[in-house]
């Protein structure tokens, strides 16, 4: 997939009627040849361009200034699931301190698993909660993209219609090369890529 081809789809997409809201922009990878039973691709991509923000929460030793906080000594709190259920819902993204990770996947893990938002060494473990380490993390956080196949169609948002549609081909084509690397047959393994706004139709790249 070339850029000149996801920047062509995009200009076809800004001529659809414009909605009252900010629609995201997603890519839609559809697959071939894949056993979604026997195969899977499971990875962070870290694209160009920061698409939205979004809600962190932290499994803390101290109460952080930078984001919203669980400490330790608060891990009790949550013991009813519906607070952990709520807790997965309002918030899009979790770090946690390295030493409190057998707590966090005994207490939160059976919710935060299932909804790809576990801490993970790739991204989210830290093992210093000083300041400029945890704000080095939400950094790396709000241009991260975690991709899990569970069909043979991998769909994810690239980006929003006030970006400017150089940004947000370099996002899809780093998602698309990153998805076409982690495919046992690479390039043979994709069926179609397609690219629409949140209320549009798909447009074909490729």
């Amino acid at each position: 997939m070339k850029k000149e081809e996801v920047l062509k789809s995009l200009e076809e997409l800004r001529k659809l009627e414009a909605r009252k809201f900010k629609q995201s922009v997603d890519l839609i990878i559809n697959l071939k040849n894949f056993d979604i039973k026997r195969e899977s691709v499971n990875l962070f991509v870290s694209l160009p361009h920061k698409v939205k923000d979004i809600k962190i929460m932290g499994f803390l030793n101290n109460k952080s200034k930078i984001i919203e906080t669980i400490t330790k000594a608060e891990f009790e709190k949550y013991k009813n699931k519906k607070d952990v259920k709520r807790l997965v819902r309002e918030y899009d993204f979790f770090i946690a301190q390295a030493a409190l990770m057998p707590s966090v996947a005994t207490i939160f893990g059976r919710y935060l698993g299932p909804a790809g938002k576990m801490p993970s060494p790739q991204i989210g473990i830290i093992t210093n909660e000083d300041e400029p380490n945890v704000k080095e993390v939400i950094k790396k956080a709000e241009k991260m993209a975690r991709i899990k196949t569970k069909e043979p169609s991998i769909k994810l948002c690239v980006g929003n219609e006030v970006m400017n549609d150089e940004e947000i081909a370099e996002n899809a084509l780093a998602v698309y090369n990153a998805v076409m690397n982690a495919l046992p047959a690479k390039r043979e393994n994709i069926r179609s890529v397609l690219i629409k706004f949140t209320m549009s139709k798909p447009i074909k790249i490729q």
